[in-house]
């Protein structure tokens, strides 16, 4: 049975460098609070959607989709002003579809609020921050800015599962360990 050479080895380890780099590069979905029902009024503290904003990193060309029943509530995207205060009457963007994805195009802070009144007031708000585009997604694990910071006001809000690295780590890993058994 033939082998590889040296250098078609050196090929094959180079192409999937390509291809897991390429992998922990490409924008991700971010489902808001990591599952379907979480855009609602937070049942408590730890409930709330910036602990999982927390926890999770944002980087330019990401996306925020929620889904909520488009008839009762709304994603309202607010200024830090309207944030704090709930303020509902200007929003910067409004969406009441039920089904709804933002893309995070620039880096910093982004505010959501509810549009149902008086949800906001009960908690069911969100602050996103989005890393520079310096950073680059090998520091994904890290632990994330905390919205609290951002802002002097307590934030309550529900939570979200974003598109794991730890899937594409593992490949990662198997790849490269399939690639030392063939050299």
């Amino acid at each position: 049975m033939a082998g590889f050479s040296s250098s078609s080895s050196y090929s094959v380890a180079v192409l999937l460098l390509f291809f897991l780099f390429i992998s922990f590069t490409e924008a991700r979905d971010h489902l808001v609070g990591g599952k379907s029902d979480a855009w609602k009024i937070p049942s408590s503290p730890s409930d709330s959607l910036n602990n999982w904003a927390e926890k999770t990193r944002f980087l330019p060309g990401d996306s925020l989709v929620w889904k909520y029943d488009g008839k009762t509530d709304a994603v309202l995207e607010v200024s830090k002003r309207d944030y704090v205060t709930c303020n509902t009457s200007m929003p910067i963007g409004a969406h009441n579809d039920g089904d709804t994805k933002i893309v995070l195009e620039r880096s910093g802070p982004y505010y959501f609020i509810s549009g149902a009144e008086g949800h906001c007031q009960k908690g069911q708000k969100l602050i996103v921050v989005v890393m520079s585009e310096k950073h680059t997604r090998k520091f994904l694990e890290a632990a994330a800015p905390s919205p609290a910071d951002e802002v002097e006001a307590p934030a309550v809000a529900p939570t979200s599962g974003a598109v794991g690295l730890k899937g594409s780590l593992g490949v990662g890993l198997g790849l490269m360990v399939g690639l030392l058994f063939l050299m």
